[in-house]
């Protein structure tokens, strides 16, 4: 069992936290804007509509996600006590990247920053 200092711990949580709201507005933004753009549907139920299916998702769709991308670190070949900050670098970088592509209008995927971020932070550690 990995074993990390209390702070770091909640310093992870937060920060997933900020990155599930910066997935939010990234993603739901690439998914929607088409139908917003050609008026399939107007801006207040394509913001409900995002709402309620990145919900729905979360929970009834399983971890399949999130169990793939815990695979990407190879745990044998970094130290254990450097996970805690792998997963602190991946997702302060999947971060900076979301709020760069969003200034920028870039219509880039938050998972993808994601992965990038998890594969850059385990190479780094390793």
């Amino acid at each position: 069992m990995i074993e990390a200092p209390f702070i770091l711990i909640i310093a992870i949580i937060v920060i997933a936290l900020i990155f599930d709201f910066t997935n939010g507005f990234h993603d739901s933004a690439n998914s929607i804007s088409t139908d917003v753009s050609t008026k399939v549907i107007s801006p207040k139920n394509a913001v409900a509509f995002a709402a309620f299916f990145n919900f729905i998702a979360a929970f009834g769709f399983g971890v399949a996600v999130a169990s793939t991308i815990a695979k990407i670190i190879q745990l044998e070949v970094v130290e254990t006590a450097m996970v805690p900050y792998i997963i602190l670098a991946a997702l302060t970088g999947a971060i900076v990247w979301n709020i760069i592509t969003w200034f920028f209008g870039l219509p880039t995927s938050s998972s993808h920053a994601l992965i990038g971020g998890m594969a850059g932070a385990g190479i780094s550690a390793a």
